[in-house]
Formats: C-alpha cells, sequence, structure tokens
C-alpha cells in the first residue's frame, strides 16, 4: 500500500473538515498524489525495446477521481472506526493483563511461584508487549530454577523496551547461575550504559560474578588436588571426618581443631574445608557448638573457643566465599557480639581478629552489615577504650573500617542516646583512667560519624556530651604528654563538627566553649591552635554574650596576629571570627583598627585566591568604616581598585561582590576623596552594576 501513515492521516483531517476549500485541496493533492505513482509505475515498467504501446485504459482513468473520492471517504471511515475498536480493545485488554498481573504479584510474595507464572501468562494473552509482565514471570522462572527461560522472558522485554533495567538485571542473575559470566557481565555492563546512576548496583553485581567465578575455580583446583592424591588435601578430609566423631572428650575435640587449623595453609585447603561440609562443626557437634557460646565457661571450653576461633581465622583469611559461609551460619550470627562483651580477654582478642579480615576489605563490610545486627557494636567496641592492650586498637580499628558503611551508621542511631552517648561521655570524663591512644581515636570516630545528619543532631543535643567535652579539654590543658594532646586535638574537631548544629544547648554552653579556646590559643601545638580558632568561628554566632567575652579577652589582636603568620586553614578561620566580632560589636571594629594599621592585613587577604577569605575580609573592612579615621587611613592605599576588582568580578559566591561593594560605598560616604579614585577608574557605574548582589 503506497499511501504513508503521515500522508493518510492528513487526508483524514482534510476531508472531516467543515470548510470546502480545504477539502477541495485535500482532494487535489490526492488525485495529484495518485497521478504521479501511475506515472512512476508506467516509467518503472519501460523496457529499452522500442515499440508503441496503445493505452486501452485510457477511458477508465477519466472517472478515477470521483471514484477515488468516493472510496477514500468510505476507506478512512472504515479505518477511522476500526483504529477507535482497536484502541477500546487495547484499553479493555490492559485493564485485564494488569489485574492478572496484581494477581501474579500476590502468589509471587506468597512464594506460590507456579500460580505466578500462570498469571503472568494469562495477562501476557491479553497485551503480548507489556514488558512487566515478562520481566516478573522470568523472576518468577528464577525462583523455580527454570534459568533459560528466564533469559528468553528477559529478551522478549528487551524487545518491548530496549532499556528495561529490570531485565537486564535478571538476565544477569540466571547467565551467573548458569556460569555464563562474560554474558552475565554484559547484562550489567549494560545496566551502567543505561544508567549512569546505578553504579553502585553495577559494582555489587560486578563483585557478585566475579566472587562466584573465583570460587568456581577454586572448587575445581582443589578437585584436582584431591583426584592427584596430594596429602595435604586428603588430610583436611580426613580431620574433619574424625572431628565428626560423637560424643568425645571436649579435650579431644579442642586438640583436632588445632591439628585441622595447622593444615589450612592456602586457598585450597580452606576450599576443601568447605567443600567437605566443615562448618557443619558447629551445626553437627552438640559439645562444639556449646563451646563457642558466649557465656561464662570454664578453662576448657575457653580453650576450645579460642581453638575454634583460631580456625575461623584461617580458613576465612582472604577466602570472600568461606567468610560468607561463615557469617550466615546461625549459631556465628547470633554469638559474635556475646563472644565481644564476653569478658574473657583471650576470646575478645582472637573475635576482634576474626571480625577484623571482614571489616578490612569492602566486601567483608558489607557482609557484616547485611547479615549482622550492628545497632550495638558501636557500643560493645568502645567499651575496649577502656583496655590498656591491643584490644582496644583492634576495636578502634574495627570501627574506623565501619563508619565507611552508610548503613551502619544508620543501624548506630538507634541505641545512640541511649546507650553510646552515656558511654562515650563517661570515656571522656576518664581520661586517665582509658587508653587515651584509643581514645582519641575513638573520639575522632564520633567526629566522622557527625557526618550523619541525624546522629550529629542527637549529640549535639547532649548536654552530657558537651559537659563531658568540656572536662576533657581542661584535663588535656597544660599536660604535654603526646598521648593527652592528640585526645585534645580529636575532641575540638569534635566540636567543630557538632557546631554545626544550632541549638539551646549550645547556646547555654557558648561562652564557657569560646573561653577554653582563648585558652588554647597560647598552646604550643598549632595544629590545636588552629581548631580552637575554628571552634571559635563556628560558636560564636550562637551567643551575643559569647562576642562581648571573647572581644574583652582581646580576640582581635590574637586574630590579627595569626593572620599575619598566614596559613590557608588559619587564615580562614581567624577572618570569619573577626567578621563575626565586628559585624555587632563597636569595640571589635575599633580594636581591629587599632591592631591592622592601614589595614594592611585586610588588604593583604582582599588579594587572596579563596573566595571565602576575602568575602570576609571585605565584610570586616566594611564594618569598620564606621570608625572614625579608619577610611582616611586609606587615602593612599589601592583599597578602591580592589574592591572594584571584587564589585565587579565573576567569583563564583555572591558574598564577594556583595560585600566589596557595600564596603566600596561605605569607604566613599565615611571619605568622599573616595570618590576621585572611584570616578579615574571609571568605578561609578561598576558600582551600580554590582549594587544588585546587595540585598535591600
Amino acid at each position: 500500500f503506497f499511501f504513508s501513515i503521515p500522508f493518510l492521516a492528513n487526508l483524514v483531517q482534510g476531508l472531516n473538515s467543515t470548510d470546502p476549500a480545504v477539502k477541495e485541496k485535500t482532494i487535489a493533492e490526492t488525485e495529484k498524489r495518485l497521478h504521479d505513482q501511475e506515472t512512476s509505475k508506467e516509467e518503472e515498467s519501460k523496457t529499452t525495446v522500442n515499440r508503441t504501446v496503445i493505452n486501452t485504459r485510457a477511458s477508465v482513468r477519466v472517472f478515477f477521481p470521483l471514484k477515488l473520492k468516493l472510496d477514500a471517504i468510505g476507506f478512512l471511515a472504515i479505518l477511522e472506526k476500526d483504529a477507535k475498536e482497536r484502541a477500546k480493545r487495547r484499553k479493555r485488554n490492559e485493564h485485564l493483563a494488569n489485574a492478572l498481573k496484581e494477581k501474579g504479584n500476590d502468589a509471587f510474595r506468597k512464594g506460590d511461584y507456579v500460580t505466578a507464572i500462570q498469571r503472568y501468562t494469562e495477562g501476557l494473552g491479553k497485551l503480548k508487549d507489556k514488558q512487566e509482565l515478562y520481566t516478573n514471570r522470568a523472576q518468577a522462572y528464577l525462583k523455580m530454577h527454570e534459568y533459560e527461560k528466564a533469559i528468553g522472558d528477559c529478551e522478549w522485554a528487551l524487545k518491548c523496551n530496549e532499556k528495561c533495567i529490570k531485565a537486564y538485571f535478571l538476565m544477569g542473575k540466571a547467565h551467573l547461575t548458569l556460569k555464563h559470566y562474560s554474558e552475565s557481565r554484559q547484562c550489567y555492563e549494560k545496566i551502567l550504559q543505561i544508567d549512569p546512576q546505578k553504579e553502585s548496583l553495577t559494582k555489587d553485581c560486578m563483585n557478585e560474578v566475579n566472587l562466584e567465578e573465583k570460587r568456581m575455580k577454586d572448587e575445581e583446583r582443589a578437585m584436582k588436588e584431591v583426584q592427584s592424591g596430594k596429602l595435604a588435601a586428603l588430610s583436611i578430609k580426613e580431620l574433619l571426618q574424625k572431628l565428626d566423631r560423637p560424643d568425645q572428650n571436649i579435650l579431644y575435640y579442642t586438640g583436632g581443631i588445632r591439628l585441622l587449623t595447622g593444615a589450612v595453609k592456602d586457598r585450597t585447603e580452606q576450599t576443601l574445608f568447605r567443600t567437605n561440609n566443615g562448618f557443619s562443626i558447629l551445626k553437627d557437634n552438640e559439645i562444639v557448638r556449646r563451646g563457642f557460646c558466649g557465656e561464662r565457661k570454664n578453662p576448657a571450653e575457653v580453650d576450645l573457643s579460642v581453638s575454634l576461633l583460631f580456625l575461623w581465622q584461617a580458613v576465612c583469611a582472604g577466602n570472600e566465599e568461606n567468610q560468607r559461609l561463615l557469617l550466615t551460619h546461625p549459631d556465628v550470627n547470633a554469638q559474635l557480639p556475646k563472644l565481644l562483651s564476653s569478658g574473657v580477654p583471650e576470646i575478645q582478642k582472637e573475635t576482634l581478629a576474626l571480625i577484623s579480615l571482614y571489616s578490612e576489605n569492602e566486601n567483608g563490610r558489607r557482609l557484616l552489615v547485611r547479615h549482622q545486627d550492628l545497632t550495638k557494636w558501636l557500643q560493645i567496641l568502645m567499651t575496649f577504650v577502656k583496655s590498656t592492650d591491643a584490644r582496644a586498637s583492634s576495636a578502634m580499628n574495627i570501627l574506623s573500617d565501619l563508619t565507611e558503611e552508610e548503613r551502619f551508621k544508620s543501624q548506630c542511631r538507634v541505641t545512640l542516646s541511649t546507650g553510646v552517648l552515656p558511654l562515650f561521655a563517661q570515656l571522656l570524663t576518664s581520661a586517665k583512667l582509658v587508653n587515651r591512644a584509643a581514645l582519641a581515636r575513638c573520639i575522632g570516630i564520633m567526629g566522622n560519624l557527625c557526618a550523619d545528619v541525624a546522629i550529629r543532631m542527637q549529640m549535639a543535643k547532649c548536654k552530657e556530651c558537651w559537659q563531658a567535652c568540656l572536662k576533657l579539654v581542661d584535663e588535656c590543658f597544660d599536660v604535654s604528654v603526646p598521648k593527652y594532646q592528640e585526645c585534645l586535638f580529636a575532641v575540638l574537631g569534635l566540636m567543630m563538627n557538632l557546631l554545626l548544629e544550632s541549638n539551646v544547648i549550645i547556646q547555654y554552653f557558648a561562652v564557657d566553649i569560646s573561653g577554653r579556646c582563648m585558652s588554647l590559643l597560647r598552646d604550643k601545638d598549632g595544629r590545636i591552635v588552629t581548631r580552637a580558632i575554628g571552634v571559635l568561628s563556628r560558636v560564636l554566632p550562637a551567643s551575643s554574650s559569647a562576642v562581648e567575652e571573647v572581644v574583652k579577652g582581646g580576640v582581635v589582636k590574637k586574630m590579627i596576629k595569626f593572620l599575619k603568620a598566614g596559613g590557608q586553614i588559619t587564615s580562614n578561620y581567624a577572618i570569619k571570627t573577626l567578621s563575626i566580632c565586628t559585624r555587632t560589636n563597636r569595640q571589635a571594629q575599633e580594636d581591629l583598627v587599632k591592631s591592622d594599621k592601614r589595614f594592611s592585613v585586610l588588604l593583604k587577604l582582599l588579594d587572596s585566591e579563596n573566595e571565602m577569605i576575602v568575602g570576609n575580609a571585605a565584610f570586616c573592612l566594611g564594618q569598620c568604616l564606621v570608625v572614625p579615621g579608619a577610611a582616611t587611613s586609606l587615602l593612599n592605599s589601592n583599597v578602591v581598585m580592589i574592591l572594584l576588582k571584587h564589585a565587579g568580578g565573576d567569583a563564583a559566591r555572591t558574598l564577594v561582590q556583595e560585600n566589596a561593594a557595600i564596603a566600596l560605598g561605605k569607604l566613599c560616604v565615611a571619605e568622599p576623596r573616595h570618590i576621585f579614585q572611584l570616578r579615574k577608574l571609571n568605578g561609578l557605574a561598576i558600582l551600580n552594576s554590582a549594587m544588585k548582589y546587595v540585598h535591600s
């Protein structure tokens, strides 16, 4: 049929028009198109033979336009009616297909996958191009272990929508189960191409493929060693069989486990331990399972527990599949927190060593957060700060690793206010009695957890936490012992993070906090001085009383001194502190004019590449120009040029333009002679343009 769809659509629209001229034009264009088509066909049918053919159908063509007109109207009416009927039929079928899909989903949720497949199939009978029915049926096929059928349905779903992420995801799973590793990777790569925001999902899926492929290769290699009769491979199976003997003395099992641990030397032995059901020791042997419990034990049971922990470390070191199997074992999952809290140093030490195997790598951490209830782990591990041996360091290493996982942070919120913060406050107030190196790390970890807004809000509202921080600052003050200094440095960092919040508790402690920081400005450790200034810059906005106290204590002169010394971070905090003080405090404004002769320090800061420093320096300058004589002292400087540059510049922060424009305006009001320089530099137009940044 030589009519295109757009042509037919225009034809229908023209013939249905109420305007006679439009109808006539439509008929004329149709006749012309038919004539052109007939001419084209005749040209195509001509041969190279030179002969004349008499057209006996010419008389018929004379009447064809009228026939076309009548036939076209009838045809289009039929076409329009058919389209409406098909639309109604599709709508009805779509409604039925959706109802069947919901029935299938309900059966799937109940675990009745056979019924689910039937309902999805019935739905496809109503609507063959519904991608959700294909992907849902593929998911049900996966549950029924019919992987080829699942792949087939995914391919049909992709014919309906070539960018169906769910289809690629399920197809990747099916290929992985069938050991089609390259095909599985291709599916996950396709997901990333379709949606780059699925990077995390794709990464997890790729990791799963890599681990599964590695597992299969390990097992194939181990099987070859068994078949070749290697003694090391055979000894693993023999030792496991001996441990499987029931009702033996506890010392028998302890000795056997130690021998088995010694036999596991590399990845092959680890794999053979797994393939010979080594993890069933806990399930099948009551004496061994009881020895792995966290309850109070006699010396023989302690020895058995420690031996088991050594064994788990040997079989799990660097082996992702063994790590997964161990952590998903019900007994291990339930007992790990109890073993950590057992009170037996040897058991705690080896439990920490085992957990470290997981926490030190990304895959292991994900296993922990996925299969362990970590709501109490922060509190449990924090308790080891009281330990004077290596357990404290191990516990802090694990905590530091776990804080990289968002799911760990979300679990920490559960018991933060009821369990963690009371313990944390107790540790802060007992610095002389605990492991101070571990305490410093613990404070740093709590500071890192403040990146989570919910955790930070809870901590910032905790009065006991603030009191403990201040008490630690007092204890560390005047103590030059390095471990105390590290605690002080860490607690100042924590306070800076907490001061990102604003609440009545912070307002209440603002004067005390700022007073402690003023004292620390004399510290010999430059890191502590920088953080003390940082705390000042964040706490002063919370309290006008705190501002008054620090101004009386000479904060302006001290900040100018630190600004002269330089240092990007210190300068950033110091100029922000000055901007807060000079915003409303006249004494601070006068002190700055006296301390910074001819504003040499501020002018230098206005040339900084750091926009925050430039913005705050311009603000301070503008605030201080109300002091008599301040603007006059700048007559022979290039301040007008500098401020004009920033007012008319293209800084990313509009604060720079705004503060520079305000300072320039105040400068000319306070000392009109600056206007001459402004005119000379054609600055009035620039200043007028920059005023758009200034809020009324």
